[in-house]
């Protein structure tokens, strides 16, 4: 009996140490970048898509240096708490070397202050609030533009093109939609541009019949354009109820929901004419973007818009970071991040530092224009696909 005993107790300690043996090896063989997701927003379904389609192209050309890549998701739900949780779950408990996403400035800029206080690099590729990369946080790297820059296309296309003497400017009071209207506010400023009315409104418990109360100044004294800045729910209540105000301003938008796919088609002849900023066109002639572009079409079903290329460039950006690395510290990952010059499907990207920013990537802004209920790039030449049609008013 003591035999048998000894010979079930050797076997259970060998089984032990072979099946932790490959544990460890398996875990060597792998590694994990952790995505700050947000699950309940308009465009979590495209961003999951194109990171997805990222991880495959990435581990299809051997990984990170023979390495697979691991993507482990956490939702932030937008709020600040649960922010800061997912960036502790998925640098403490999923061992993330690297963090990519963040999608709502009202609370990125708290989940950039954890993961730089836990050492982790972070690629932010959707959050627009301009403190993000103006605190000197040295693990924070961001993709996509600043807000005060989203409409940087479009006011070169309104000054050229249009040439309007009033606006009027509606916006979300968040990091978000502040930002892109205090922009647009010292556009109008720096061209002589007479502002008739600024109305915020905050997101919770908006209403039709709050939006109507807003709408009313703007109605009885239209101006030559109307800028809105807003995301996707909001952009679709306000423009049909316009719609039914029957305000004849040249309609624009700050990108956000104006660019989704939905906009349009959930506002039908109302937004026709209408113009917004975008941070992405899907006409540039690189190979990548007409790659992107099919495979994503694919997968999900429709066409990309700017988030989807955001989330698939920054996972890119990220691999060719950590392929430059000969040990996965976060000072070799910074190093790597900074040395970043490469193009993808967003554009190049080079983090930087220029005026207020640090490691802040520069990218232009096209514009949009509503043509036909379908989505048309006018400005900048190289990359336009239609004309800019006058509204017929």
């Amino acid at each position: 009996m003591n035999y048998i005993w000894k010979r079930l107790c050797w076997f259970l300690m060998v089984s032990i140490y072979v099946f932790a043996f490959y544990l460890q090896a398996a875990a060597e063989d792998s590694m994990v970048v952790g995505v700050v997701h947000r699950e309940d927003f308009a465009y979590a379904a495209m961003m999951r898509t194109a990171y997805e389609i990222a991880l495959k192209e990435i581990n299809a050309t051997k990984g990170i240096n023979g390495r697979m890549l691991e993507l482990s998701f956490a939702d932030d739900q937008g709020e600040v708490e649960a922010g800061e949780e997912a960036v502790r779950k998925l640098v403490q408990k999923e061992k993330a070397v690297l963090l990519v996403g963040g999608y709502s400035s009202s609370n990125t800029l708290k989940m950039a202050y954890e993961a730089n206080r836990l050492d982790t690099p972070f690629i932010v590729c959707t959050a627009a609030d301009d403190q993000i990369t103006q605190h000197k946080l040295k693990n924070i790297y961001r993709l996509n533009p600043p807000v005060s820059e989203y409409t940087r296309g479009l006011e070169e296309f309104l000054i050229d093109r249009v040439k309007p003497a009033t606006m009027s400017i509606i916006y979300e009071n968040s990091p978000f939609g502040t930002g892109s209207a205090m922009r647009m506010m010292w556009f109008c400023r720096e061209n002589n541009i007479d502002i008739k009315a600024i109305q915020p409104y905050f997101k919770k418990g908006l209403t039709s019949e709050f939006i109507e109360r807003i709408l009313e100044p703007i109605q009885k004294d239209p101006p030559d354009i109307l800028f809105m800045s807003s995301y996707l729910k909001d952009a679709i209540l306000l423009v049909n109820k316009i719609g039914e105000m029957n305000i004849k301003s040249l309609l624009c938008g700050g990108a956000g929901g104006f660019t989704h796919d939905d906009f349009p088609r959930k506002t039908p002849k109302i937004s026709e004419y209408l113009l917004t900023s975008t941070l992405w066109s899907p006409s540039s002639n690189s190979h990548q973007n007409k790659l992107f572009i099919k495979q994503f079409t694919k997968q999900y079903g429709k066409k990309p818009d700017y988030h989807a290329v955001e989330a698939y460039s920054a996972l890119l950006v990220a691999a060719n970071a950590l392929r430059k690395c000969q040990a996965l510290t976060a000072a070799d990952i910074r190093s790597a991040l900074e040395s970043t010059n490469m193009d993808t499907p967003f554009g190049k990207v080079e983090f930087t530092d220029y005026g207020l920013y640090q490691r802040q990537n520069l990218s232009k802004t096209p514009v949009f224009q509503v043509i036909n209920n379908s989505f048309e790039t006018v400005w900048p030449i190289p990359l336009k696909t239609a004309e800019y049609q006058l509204p017929p008013h």
